[in-house]
């Protein structure tokens, strides 16, 4: 515990030990033995006292006063200060789950008041209070992040869930709270449980409208997706990315990877021609409506343009295959696509000579072997195609040392 302790004990005068609670988050993560991050705090003392300890009050629109610091060798600091010590036991059952409702004085004394040790090691999900999730709606959407991570829900707080409607409370919190939540999800150990459960309540449909119309949409013809659905495909899919790569970015793009299947013409199911290129744009459009950083909707877009070509590597001309590698080089997923086109169907593989390839279209002309003056004394029109030809001879040349 002392590993724990000790650093804030350093940053904090002795007479205030007893009075500033580890809670939440950090204690959680401690007790499972997981690397923290930050310092989630609770704090008995009087609010003078805080902007000369460093802290800075921070009033956010859906979240109460919160006080802020931020160490450079402990990293950031969360504080809510309490005006007595008596509602400490008020402040942890206003909290979401009772396993984030532990805390330990910075002098060693631990407070347990709702049993939240007895649910961690169980891995289960109680809320705090009946009003729990009222309070912050968001907490819905935060407990099926935690089933992600393998967490299981008692009944009575799936109950909680189940018997209201949850619509109207979640459209007014900012988008960006939701797009945190599923991202942790998407870092979890069984990351497409986060998306069956918001499908299983029927939550959040106004940021993830795609999410429910996938159980309707056939995932193609049966010979070839014998799963089903599109919905089905998508999980399966997630779930054979993650056991090969805990890339919270990879995960999302196999998740949603056949995006351009949701505007298939319902008169030519089960077929989807065209969805590769018709999901690039509703690709950019999701990304840009949860407000996920720009380099996530990029790569969406592509490898929803380029996993189907990618899945038919074997049949490709050299020329089409140095042209997608180039292109999934500059998109930047040029790790990423190769393990959504291997998890597309059961027992995938990554294509032969891909990364070979991705070396060819990075290399210059000199790299390539080509004579400047050669290259110079030839009309500008032909240098692409005699540029090309070098590279699809280098790949060959792999092709042939193999």
């Amino acid at each position: 515990m002392n590993t724990l302790l000790h650093p804030l004990q350093q940053r904090f005068p002795q007479q205030y030990h007893d009075w500033i609670f580890l809670v939440g988050g950090t204690i959680r993560d401690f007790l499972l033995q997981q690397p923290g991050r930050d310092y989630d705090l609770i704090a008995v003392l009087p609010e003078e006292l805080l902007p000369s300890l460093g802290f800075r009050l921070v009033t956010g629109k859906t979240t109460g006063p919160v006080w802020f610091h931020h160490d450079d060798r402990l990293g950031k600091l969360e504080l809510v200060r309490l005006d007595d010590l008596s509602r400490l036991a008020t402040d942890l059952q206003r909290r979401d789950f009772t396993i984030n409702a532990i805390t330990c004085s910075l002098s060693g004394r631990w407070y347990d008041p709702l049993h939240g040790r007895q649910d961690l090691q169980q891995r289960l999900l109680r809320v705090c209070s009946d009003q729990s999730f009222v309070d912050d709606p968001l907490r819905v959407i935060r407990g099926l992040r935690f089933m992600a991570d393998g967490w299981q829900l008692l009944p009575e707080t799936a109950q909680l869930i189940q018997h209201q409607d949850w619509a109207e409370q979640l459209a007014c919190l900012p988008v960006e709270r939701f797009s945190r939540e599923m991202v942790k999800a998407l870092a979890g150990r069984q990351p497409q449980r986060f998306f069956e459960q918001m499908v299983r309540f029927r939550l959040a449909a106004g940021w993830l409208p795609e999410l429910f119309r996938m159980p309707d949409i056939p995932a193609g013809p049966l010979q070839h997706h014998p799963e089903g659905d599109l919905l089905t495909h998508c999980l399966q899919v997630l779930q054979r990315v993650a056991e090969v790569s805990p890339d919270p970015l990879t995960r999302f793009c196999a998740f949603f990877h056949d995006i351009g299947k949701l505007s298939s013409d319902p008169a030519r199911y089960p077929k989807h021609h065209g969805h590769d290129e018709a999901g690039f744009k509703p690709a950019l459009n999701l990304c840009r409506r949860l407000c996920l950083p720009t380099e996530w909707g990029r790569a969406l877009a592509w490898t929803s343009r380029l996993h189907g070509t990618l899945n038919r590597w074997s049949e490709l001309r050299d020329a089409t295959r140095l042209r997608i590698a180039e292109q999934a080089r500059k998109a930047g997923i040029s790790r990423i696509l190769p393990i959504v086109s291997a998890a597309d169907k059961p027992g995938g593989s990554t294509p032969v000579r891909w990364f070979q390839a991705l070396d060819v279209v990075a290399m210059n002309s000199v790299q390539l072997g080509i004579d400047r003056d050669q290259l110079e004394a030839m009309q500008a029109r032909h240098r692409p195609d005699f540029i090309l030809q070098q590279r699809i001879r280098l790949l060959r040349s792999y092709e042939d040392i193999s």
